[in-house]
This record gives C-alpha cells, structure tokens and sequence, in this order.
C-alpha cells in the first residue's frame, strides 16, 4: 500500500492551499473531497481583504473570480441611524466563491497534488497513538490509506478532529447563517457594504449587502437565536434603510450554514495529525471571516508539515504547527472575542447611540488609515495614538459595563 506523505480531508480552500504550499516543496500530497466537484456546494459569501489576499500571493485574482470592490461601509442602527467609513482605494472584494476555491485547486493540482472527489473520509487509522492515515470510502467501496501526515480541512463538522482526542469549537459560539443572492436591489452604493446592526433584526451577529457589479447583490444575515431566512426577510422588508434597498428585491438563491464565532481551538494538533480552516474554528470573532485566517495557518501548517518530514518526527514536532498560529493569531483573537462580547452585550438604543457617538466624533478619520482589518487587535493597538479611538474606546468600555455590572 502506498504511504502518502500528507493526505488531506477537504478540497476547500484551506485544504487546496496546504497542498499548494505542500506541492510545491515536492511533497506528495493528495487531497480527498467529499463532493463531485470544488467549491460545490458553496456557504460563504466570499468577502476578502484585499490586503490579506495580497499577504498570502493570491492577490491580484483572475477578473473571472473577483464580482465587485469596496472602498467602504456603512453601519446602520435598527432605528436607521448611519455610521460611514470609506478608504481611498479598494479595501475588499466579493469573489465567486465556486471559482475561487477552483482557482486553488487548479494551482495545487499544478504543482503535483492530486485530488479524489466523491470521497468522504470515514475514519482517521490510529496506531500506538498516532495517526497513520485515513479510511475513505470512494465509488461506495471503503480503503484506507496511509499517510505520514493527515491534514483535517474538513470544515466546521468536525468529525475527524473528535476522532483525533482534539477540543471541537466552541458549540456555544455558534451563529446560524444564510447567504442569499438577489435583484431588483435599489438605492445601493456600488463601492460600499451596509452591514445592519441590533438584537431586533440580528440577535447575536449583524446583516450585510455586498452589490455586485451586474445589478444583483449578496446578502446575508446570521443570529444566535431564530430563523435566520425569517430574519432576513423580516430585516429586507422593514429595516428603515434595508427596506428601500432590498423591499421590492428578489431573493434568486439561498444557503444556510453555521458560523464559529468562538476563536481558534486550545489544540489543533497531535501525533501525525495537523486541522486548519473552519474545524480549528479559525474564524475572526468579529465577522465570522475565516478565509484570510484559515489560509494564512494553511500555509504554517504546510511548512511545519515540510520541517517535520525532514526530520522524519511526526510526534513532537507538529507543536510548533500551534505555537506559530498562536503567535501569529492569539492576540487578535483575545482583542476580538472581547469585541464581540461587547456588541452581543448592547441593547439596540446602545447600538444607535454608539453608531451617532462614532459619527461624531469622527471616528471615520481614523479608521479610514487602518490598514489591516484581518488582524484587528493590531490595528486598534496602533491607533491607540488617535484621540479619536481612545476616546471610541473608552465609550465602549463605558457600554459594556454598564450593560454588564
């Protein structure tokens, strides 16, 4: 039986880029994904930083993949108050994500990995306490594979890492989300997303509209409690501002999917086994994210994975692979997961008030020079120079514990 040097669960993005990385340092690396095709079925809007597509060399996109640009958003209260920012040059983008997803796949593929589709892997094979490879069942026939390394890319199901011994995500954490397209939207920006904020509409989370350039747009909406399809055509046909926007849109597609929103989990590693992505809950706290975060531990896990074949160790070595993402995401996650508890704490008076408070402050300047919004807790911390922001920052503080004594 062949042994591969790293198998990986999940074509999705964050599998496809570890083999990338993988692939073109000569590993032989093969890739097993569950669906018949990449990117299929798709449950993420596919909103990018630019700035962090360009960190991890996959920016620019080809034209295909990339569906608008943003230079901005607005933030809107339940009662309609506006809060504005807007940046000199493209911030985001909404991509395809079927193509995207295809586009690093192809990419992988390119450089030597190989992919198995209409596989679902059953099972990780556990030896001694190590994992040696996976059980996959293909064409109805299940055979198990071995493999030096197992990468879990699986997504937020998370069977596998339960599997390996490994801390799941926080279920608490959860939000329920769905992501429509639609037409017929009015009265929209081009360049900006509206994100809509408040308990009444969006308990637990927020909802946003992203146009794309052919007259449709991306919407979507996810909450702790309630029907999050309710809720968002509740949202579209009654918000102050939705409601002018979206009231006489047709929604064309929906998918619904779950969103981790409590950081990344204590230990995403163990003997031959590495997670990356949505399973190791690599997810920003404050907007469910997880792209930018999963790929860029995609890549630590790939030249770990490269380090610990050298070596030929696949037992104590693969802890760096969790003490590099926790250096490279520990302290944005501390700074976000307090954020979000701060915005799940505000009743929606306090999030109108706050939303007017920014605005006239003119909190807007000092956000307009942020140049990273994947790793927020660091461009908060050098802003702290703004009087603007510390003075934001102290009224949030004020909020947060006056809502919670």
């Amino acid at each position: 039986m062949e042994t591969l040097d790293v198998a990986v669960v999940g074509g999705g993005p964050c599998g496809s880029f570890t083999a990338l990385n993988l692939g073109r340092r000569g590993v032989t690396v093969a890739v097993f994904e569950e669906h018949g095709e990449i990117g299929v079925p798709s449950h993420c809007a596919g909103h990018l930083s630019i700035n962090g597509l360009k960190h991890l060399g996959l920016y620019p996109l080809p034209a295909k993949i990339v569906e608008n640009t943003f230079r901005g958003a607005a933030f809107h209260s339940p009662t309609g108050r506006e809060f504005r920012v807007h940046f000199s040059s493209p911030v985001t983008c909404v991509v395809n994500r079927v193509l995207f997803d295809k586009f690093i796949a192809e990419m992988a593929e390119k450089a030597g990995a190989r992919y198995f589709l209409d596989s679902r892997a059953e099972s990780l094979i556990v030896e001694n306490g190590f994992v040696k490879g996976v059980s996959v069942r293909q064409n109805g026939a299940s055979k198990s594979l071995l493999a030096r390394i197992v990468v879990d890319a699986e997504g937020i199901s998370s069977r596998l890492l339960r599997q390996a011994g490994l801390p799941s995500l926080d279920r608490s954490r959860l939000v329920n989300g769905v992501e429509a397209e639609v037409e017929g939207v009015k009265n929209v920006e081009s360049d900006t997303v509206d994100v809509f904020l408040g308990k009444s509409y969006a308990p637990g989370f927020f909802m946003w509209l992203m146009p794309l350039r052919d007259g449709k747009a991306k919407v979507g909406l996810a909450t702790k409690t309630g029907n999050p399809i309710e809720l968002l055509q509740n949202l579209m046909s009654r918000h102050p501002i939705a409601s002018k926007k979206l009231g006489k849109s047709k929604i064309l597609r929906t998918t619904s999917h779950p969103v981790t929103l409590g950081g990344p989990v204590s230990r995403a590693y163990r003997d031959g086994f590495l997670a990356v992505g949505d399973v190791a809950s690599q997810v920003k706290p404050t907007t469910g994210g997880g792209v930018i975060w999963g790929l860029t531990c995609s890549r630590i896990a790939a030249e770990v994975a490269v380090q610990a074949l050298r070596q030929n160790d696949f037992s104590s070595f693969l802890c760096e692979y969790q003490k590099r993402c926790d250096k490279t995401l520990g302290f944005d996650t501390r700074v976000m997961v307090r954020m979000r508890k701060t915005l799940d704490a505000l009743s929606d008076k306090q999030v109108d008030d706050a939303l007017g408070f920014c605005a006239r402050i003119g909190l807007s300047k000092t956000l307009e020079r942020v140049d990273d919004i994947d790793f927020q807790g660091r461009s908060i911390l050098r802003a702290l120079g703004s009087a603007r922001m510390l003075t934001a920052l102290l009224y949030f503080f004020y909020l947060y514990f006056s809502a919670n004594p």
